[in-house]
């Protein structure tokens, strides 16, 4: 199999720019995506974020996280300098931790319809509290619906040392 051209990726505009724009307000519109070459398989695509931020909605306060995307792609993968900019529009935006999480997924299946997707936003104490949001979606009617039952209800059963924060 050959690589992509770019006559294959006609909405591949951020990737290879010079010109990069670094929106400072929450912005979805600058996710790209690109089609999925082996829609035959299964097979997870995992992004690590470990400098995210966004804002407390009452303070004004940063929350700093890090991020663990994980999602079984269909037809489309997210390009992943789109994900970047994207993941950086929120550092001026104000939301609760769970909040800010439920969003980033909504967007991603607006955007990729994949097969499965979760989200784990690991956030530093503030106060003396962390607080680690995680949430997941299946493909409804699909085995992808019930795989994310049975992450949801066993994704914390073995915890890893907090020793990080």
């Amino acid at each position: 199999m050959a690589g992509r051209t770019d006559c294959q990726m006609p909405d591949v505009t951020l990737l290879g720019s010079e010109n990069t724009d670094y929106l400072f307000e929450y912005s979805p519109s600058v996710l790209e995506a690109i089609d999925n070459l082996h829609t035959e398989r299964d097979y997870f695509v995992k992004f690590n974020c470990p400098e995210f931020t966004s804002l407390c909605p009452k303070t004004n306060q940063p929350d700093f996280a890090t991020l663990y995307l994980s999602f079984i792609p269909d037809k489309k993968l997210v390009e992943s300098k789109s994900l970047k900019l994207y993941l950086f529009s929120f550092r001026n935006h104000g939301d609760f931790h769970e909040d800010v999480i439920n969003i980033i997924v909504n967007d991603l299946i607006e955007l990729l319809d994949p097969r499965y997707i979760e989200l784990w936003g690991k956030f530093t104490p503030r106060g003396g509290l962390s607080i680690d949001p995680y949430v997941n979606y299946g493909k409804p009617g699909t085995k992808y619906e019930k795989m994310a039952e049975q992450r949801l209800l066993y994704h914390d059963l073995h915890p890893e040392p907090i020793d990080n924060r």
